[in-house]
């Protein structure tokens, strides 16, 4: 489930990024249509697309690792995995593939420590609303 949370959140964060940045008044579907391709394969596009596709992976290790309740950072990696699966699964082919080969490298690096980053802020979540659960009061010892 986190891979799915993980795919949705970076397309919904990817079309926000086009509509509201770069061809503000552009409707969201706008972002994966022909002219936003040029985009998309320029430095800035592809910075963007990773930050954004990184992003997305924190998001759906976080959903992960919280809904596991424990392990939480090895949830998070899994989706990092996943996301990895599914972005091979996904790629054209090698002569259709508008991004450079070091890009889909860079990505399926950043791809695991993103989903584990995600469970570690679950984890992190999980103990701050564990301690703030009690009211902040120090429960007296038997």
């Amino acid at each position: 489930m986190g891979v799915v949370v993980d795919t949705i959140a970076t397309f919904a964060l990817v079309s926000l990024y086009y509509a509201l940045y770069v061809e503000p008044g552009a409707s969201k579907s706008a972002a994966f249509g022909e002219e936003a391709a040029a985009y998309w394969s320029t430095t800035e596009g592809l910075i963007a697309t990773l930050l954004l596709g990184s992003l997305g992976t924190i998001i759906g290790g976080f959903y992960a690792a919280y809904k596991a309740g424990t392990l939480e950072m090895k949830h998070g990696a899994l989706v990092g995995i996943g996301s990895i699966i599914l972005g091979l699964l996904l790629q054209p082919g090698a002569e259709e593939s508008m991004f450079p080969e070091w890009f889909f490298a860079l990505s399926a690096a950043a791809a695991i420590p993103a989903g584990a980053l995600g469970g570690f802020f679950a984890e992190m979540f999980k103990g701050a609303s564990s301690a703030a659960g009690g009211g902040g009061r120090m429960q007296p010892k038997p």
